[in-house]
């Protein structure tokens, strides 16, 4: 289905959020924030204004745009951060240093505490506020907070550094209770501490109202200076109290879910939080669904999305309670290996970070309910057409491989992965066969589909336990199907190296006409007829087409880059220093083949073993 990206214009809302632009293979081009969706993103669509060569070449390859619409622009700019780090988009200006937003630190896990400003976040005994927006601003108020509540900022060691050293200036003008010089108890310091860990939890309002008596008394005093000075401070406050639910100081892996519903039907958004930080989202179209039941259609939800995804996170922050939240916890926890906790916030920052989820469920659902219908078909309704065709229960994953070569010389192998009918490019993989001369497919697919689940069974071992799904990578997570780019032959040798590699995996071929064009299936040793109007069918050309598309775009590569391989490579020894030495001493490769012992040892790179090895391969060559 085309993405009319005109029509898409007409239903951006006038509301602060992110904007993520995509290109035809859905790659995320480019990564930005709003405090208009409308107005920012239709004025990429406008006549050329200027905007420089990158972009418009930028624009030129745009298929699609989504967007996350979000409560404030304070809110966009930190999960437009987010994004741009998870996901390094091709035309937005990285940072190589990788620094990110500050957040305040307080080091619970000291006798006596210290407020700390931190570009990290660590799992440590420490409490973290943030991210904010304005480094000035968190210094600032971590300065006020110091005085206000007469904090230590020296690193010395307490208690057991106590009394070794002189106590400093702040504690002589009445800015540090002189804990290293054992003035205070750990008991008084630390009710001074939950003072300033009050201000941070967001009672804001003493400090501020005591800051602005103080403006304004300096005002009227005509001490313009002093006023000036809490007026600074007074804004900083304000800036750091700015609520915002796209980062977690905790830090911990969830998914957020919410739905919205509408004439019987419903759409579920879940958020992706990672380490804190909200990386992604997806919505999900729910059919069939009862009138006035949203917990059980969430629950519903929870037990078929959990069952097929690769990766459970720590907590489940949901919109409703659902009946079977103890059972759903155990199973979930079992499936995972650790505590997995279901949770309904009530309050604060998680409570409106379900609520954001929930209200880009609406505008899905209340924009794009056709749309959605046919996607779903296109995309999920086509893989579970597969799955009846060939008789099996479930398929989330599937990998397709196919096998080229150059000129004879060069074989390489392209694997592509599709999950949930979407091809998912990350986890593509391009295979430069190692062990095959000449054009023998059967050979190379050997290759590759052992070194493919070799190193994925090798790399699964390491991870028993992946803490996150980032610790996954494309080879560990093993397909529910895989598909072949040919019948009897390909299907036979992927079913020996499973059976070889103790794997039990379905394989099914697809199937081409004399005009090479997809006309089924061939699984369990009979070719399966398919409805080429269907879209299972149209699903399967479109895996075979890219698993082709993938392997071709790699020879191109190879062949702009000059790195066509010779058939020197071939030879054991040569390398690409000898090579290029070869090529410099003899103007052409038959000049090497006519050559004898004694002129290829002229060469300084060359030894004996190696020569006679050229001799004896070149002769079987002619």
């Amino acid at each position: 289905m085309l993405f009319d990206i005109q029509e898409e214009l007409k239903k951006l809302p006038h509301k602060p959020g992110v904007y993520i632009m995509r290109d035809d293979r859905d790659v995320i081009l480019y990564v930005g924030k709003a405090i208009d969706l409308r107005n920012r993103v239709r004025s990429y669509f406008r006549e050329n204004v200027g905007r420089g060569p990158a972009i418009d070449k930028m624009i030129a390859l745009i298929a699609r745009f989504e967007y996350i619409v979000t409560d404030s622009e304070l809110e966009a700019l930190v999960l437009e951060n987010n994004l741009i780090k998870e996901h390094s988009p091709k035309y937005n200006t990285l940072l190589k240093d990788d620094k990110t937003y500050p957040y305040i630190k307080v080091t619970m896990g000291e006798e006596y505490p210290r407020i700390l400003f931190s570009r990290t976040m660590k799992k440590d005994k420490s409490r973290y506020f943030g991210p904010y927006t304005s480094a000035a601003a968190v210094k600032d108020t971590i300065d006020l907070l110091n005085k206000l509540y007469s904090l230590r900022t020296c690193n010395r060691n307490l208690p057991k550094d106590a009394g070794k050293e002189r106590p400093c200036l702040n504690y002589h003008i009445k800015q540090c209770l002189g804990p290293c010089q054992g003035y205070v108890s750990p008991e008084e310091y630390r009710r001074q501490v939950a003072g300033a860990l009050e201000f941070l939890n967001g009672n804001y309002s003493p400090i501020l109202k005591e800051l602005e008596t103080k403006m304004l008394a300096a005002s009227e005093q005509m001490e313009f200076e002093e006023a000036a000075s809490y007026r600074d401070l007074y804004n900083s406050v304000k800036q750091v109290s700015q609520k915002q639910k796209i980062t977690d100081s905790v830090g911990e892996d969830k998914d957020v879910l919410a739905l919205y519903q509408d004439e019987g039907e419903a759409v579920v958004q879940v958020f992706f939080v990672r380490d804190g930080k909200l990386i992604g989202r997806e919505h999900y179209y729910m059919t069939n669904v009862s009138e006035n039941n949203k917990p059980g259609i969430l629950q519903e939800f929870v037990k078929q999305f959990y069952a097929g995804t690769p990766f459970i996170p720590r907590e489940l922050m949901l919109q409703y309670e659902i009946e079977d939240a103890e059972l759903i916890e155990k199973w979930l926890s079992e499936r995972k290996g650790s505590r997995v906790y279901l949770r309904v916030p009530k309050i604060g920052s998680k409570e409106k970070l379900v609520e954001l989820a929930a209200q880009n469920a609406k505008l899905v659902l209340s924009q794009d309910r056709e749309k959605l219908k046919r996607e779903e078909g296109r995309t999920i309704g086509a893989v579970k057409e597969i799955a009846d065709l060939l008789g099996l229960e479930h398929i989330y994953r599937m990998e397709a491989f196919d096998i080229s070569n150059i000129s004879g010389f060069e074989n390489v192998g392209s694997m592509v992965v599709f999950e949930k009918g979407k091809p998912k490019s990350s986890d593509y993989r391009k295979f430069r066969i190692k062990t095959v001369t000449g054009p023998d497919d059967y050979a190379c697919m050997r290759e590759v589909l052992t070194r493919r689940f070799v190193h994925g069974m090798e790399r699964t071992k390491e991870l028993e336990n992946p803490e996150t799904d980032r610790d996954l990578d494309s080879f560990t997570r093993f397909p529910d199907l895989i598909m072949m780019d040919g019948g009897r032959g390909q299907v036979n040798i992927a079913l020996e190296v499973l059976k070889e590699l103790g794997l039990d995996i379905p394989v099914c071929g697809m199937v081409k006409d004399d005009n090479h064009r997809t006309r089924g299936l061939y699984f369990n040793n009979v070719e399966l007829p398919i409805d080429t109007r269907s879209e299972g069918f149209k699903l399967i050309t479109r895996i075979q087409d890219e698993a082709h598309r993938f392997a071709i775009e790699y020879h191109r590569s190879l062949r702009s880059k000059g790195q066509v391989k010779s058939v020197l490579d071939d030879i054991p020894g040569v390398g690409p220093a000898r090579r290029k030495a070869l090529m410099r001493h003899f103007a052409s490769l038959e000049d090497i083949r006519n050559a004898t012992l004694e002129q290829l040892l002229e060469i300084p790179e060359m030894n004996r073993r190696v020569a006679e090895e050229i001799l004896a391969f070149l002769q079987q060559k002619v």
